[in-house]
């Protein structure tokens, strides 16, 4: 088929978990298809290397994403029942590219909601999926506001929120989520459960992960530039390091990824590292002794938790960290919430590295049969198919 794609994100480079989910589904989906792309870009990705793309897609339109609204469309976001972000950072070029484009297509794939508004709005006469709808994050703002008119605040934009994702699901023949439990969410606003697939996370797996000598090191691999991450990190080190440096004092926290404009200076303590983006993480998760991940808040399945099992490399995490993913407890990874029980499950991994190496191995096990692209590309693949069922089926009852 010929595949008109619409992502919210500009997959080059591949630096976060939304623009790699977006690279590796179009990856797979070249496989069968001749895939046409337009994704909104920041301010320089016109530079970064487009050759990823080039050989994935027949064609690659970029589109500028909207900067700061005026004063008239900030008003208009938070009168219109729409959600404010969607209004002031509408883009009209967007919009005509799109309906220019579709003739000639088979079918249209929306990648996350900034895109997806664009794909169902427009009159495309063809069959459409909105690819990866997320809730949690903006249900959560609800959920952990402190103050009673933060929590009046968040609760309206949820309410308003919940209702534009419904709408906008009934204009797509089928909709993706990363798990069950965004699936449950989904059905629970109204959503069409006939409609809805799960497409998870993946990863792509080594033949053979070639795990050398380890370091006295853990890691956190993530951009605290993401509210999710900078609160785990910052979770990490004022409430779980200092423990477990007390028993092994040498050891080393190392965060990586883009740090952007956050104030570092809270973080410095001895032990702990920031490494700024780097063009490959892998060796260093590699060698570390752990993979930690201390999520309290965020939405999805985590690539940084797959990817450390990828490596071999043994993980422990909350409960928030491996939500979504179908991992046990002590067999695939160390799942521990209060951060004196975190404290003591990094330390039972340096200090018991056999049983941390047998639990790393049952989790590459678990990640090859179960969590790789080629999975989640065969998944999406399912939910083209519904959509396009669904859309004859509503074609023949119109005639």
């Amino acid at each position: 088929m010929n595949l008109l794609v619409v992502s919210s994100w500009w997959p080059c480079p591949a630096d976060n978990g939304s623009r790699v989910r977006a690279l590796e589904l179009v990856r797979e989906l070249a496989k069968r298809h001749v895939v046409t792309m337009l994704a909104f870009g920041r301010a320089g990705d016109e530079q970064e290397d487009w050759r990823p793309l080039d050989r994935l897609c027949r064609t690659v339109h970029v589109v500028r994403a909207a900067g700061h609204a005026s004063a008239i469309r900030r008003l208009a976001g938070w009168l219109s029942p729409v959600p404010r972000h969607f209004v002031q950072t509408d883009s009209p070029v967007m919009r005509r590219l799109v309906r220019k484009l579709w003739p000639g297509h088979d079918a249209a794939i929306a990648l996350q909601i900034d895109a997806a508004r664009y794909v169902a709005t427009a009159d495309l006469r063809i069959p459409r999926v909105f690819e990866e709808v997320e809730l949690t994050v903006p249900r959560e703002r609800v959920t952990r506001a402190a103050r009673t008119y933060e929590r009046v605040r968040h609760g309206l934009t949820w309410m308003k929120h919940k209702r534009f994702v419904r709408r906008l699901v009934e204009h797509f023949d089928a909709a993706t989520v990363v798990s069950q439990h965004e699936k449950a969410m989904l059905e629970a606003i109204g959503a069409d459960a006939r409609r809805i697939r799960v497409v998870p996370n993946g990863v792509r797996v080594d033949a053979d992960p070639i795990v050398g000598q380890r370091v006295n090191r853990v890691i956190y691999p993530g951009s605290i530039r993401y509210a999710a991450n900078l609160d785990a990190v910052r979770y990490f080190v004022r409430e779980i390091l200092p423990q477990v440096r007390r028993a092994s004092p040498s050891l080393e926290f190392v965060v990586t990824g883009d740090t952007g404009t956050i104030d570092l200076r809270e973080f410095e303590m001895p032990g702990v590292r920031f490494t700024g983006l780097l063009p490959d993480v892998g060796p260093l998760i590699r060698e570390s002794a752990a993979c930690v991940v201390p999520l309290r808040i965020g939405g999805g399945t985590r690539l940084k938790v797959l990817q450390a099992m990828a490596l071999g490399t043994p993980v422990i995490s909350t409960s928030k960290g491996i939500e979504g993913l179908e991992l046990q407890s002590e067999c695939h990874a160390m799942v521990a919430d209060a951060a004196d029980a975190f404290a003591r499950g990094v330390l039972a991994l340096l200090n018991r590295p056999d049983d941390a190496s047998r639990m790393a191995g049952a989790a590459l096990a678990l990640v090859r049969d179960r969590y790789d692209w080629t999975a989640s590309g065969e998944a999406l693949e399912c939910a083209l198919e519904v959509a396009r069922d669904r859309f004859a089926r509503a074609r023949r009852d119109r005639t």
